[in-house]
């Protein structure tokens, strides 16, 4: 499975989680495939950053789009909720920079074990501190969208060390949740559909397939705005 049928589930699960609250004005079963998306985009940033040709035009880039972003997904979350966040662009550009720090600490040149077994541990603690720093800022999926891209980076060379990782964050994340008898079946359905991604991650073969260019990064700003302009149609619950 290349790169390029990754974005594309991605994108489809995304638009069926996003469309949800345009057609049902609440949480609904399609927000449950839905979660298969973002594991995807996370996956595809520590590929992203292996791959890349030009490491800070893809900084940048992730930056920009994430700004530019933001309005789109403003006026999207207004249409359920009047709470603040920011959009999944900031989520994925900080989990970019931990993988960054860690690589960089990890790959300077030192014979001593010691020294090199703190750098990267110091490495670690960097990405800890973003993941924090994405709690605070409210950026979508929070702490738990910097940690699963950081456990992709981090195991990209062991697949049962990255499943388990990324199973044990999940779990984490939503661990709470299931202490509540009332939400205990729905964030069973959470969790399932968000390990549900590691069928497709796992059947990854490291191509990248058809060039996608700028239309992934087109495709969020662009498909949020339309989904809050289509809110105001009579036709819908929330308009």
């Amino acid at each position: 499975m290349s790169a390029f049928i990754l974005k594309l589930i991605a994108l489809f699960t995304m638009t069926c989680d996003h469309i949800s609250y345009l057609i049902f004005g609440h949480f609904s079963p399609l927000n449950y495939i839905g979660r298969i998306a973002f594991p995807i985009f996370a996956f595809q940033i520590s590929e992203g950053y292996i791959h890349t040709k030009n490491l800070k035009k893809y900084i940048l880039r992730l930056f920009l789009f994430a700004l530019i972003s933001q309005v789109p997904f403003s006026l999207f979350l207004s249409i359920f909720t009047s709470s603040f966040s920011l959009n999944i662009f900031f989520t994925l550009f900080l989990g970019l920079i931990s993988i960054i720090i860690y690589d960089r600490l990890n790959k300077i040149d030192c014979r001593n074990k010691a020294v090199h077994y703190l750098y990267k541990f110091l490495g670690l603690l960097c990405a800890i501190f973003i993941a924090f720093i994405s709690e605070i800022l409210h950026c979508d999926y929070g702490y738990f969208g910097v940690a699963i891209i950081f456990v992709f980076f981090l195991f990209k060379r062991n697949k049962l060390m990255m499943n388990i990782a990324f199973m044990l964050c999940t779990i984490i994340f939503y661990f709470e949740y299931l202490l509540v008898p009332s939400l205990y079946t729905k964030y069973l359905l959470i969790i399932a559909f968000t390990l549900a991604p590691l069928l497709f991650i796992n059947l990854y073969n490291n191509k990248k397939g058809k060039d996608t260019k700028y239309f992934l990064y087109l495709f969020y700003p662009i498909h949020l705005l339309i989904i809050y302009l289509l809110s105001f149609l009579p036709i819908f619950p929330i308009s």
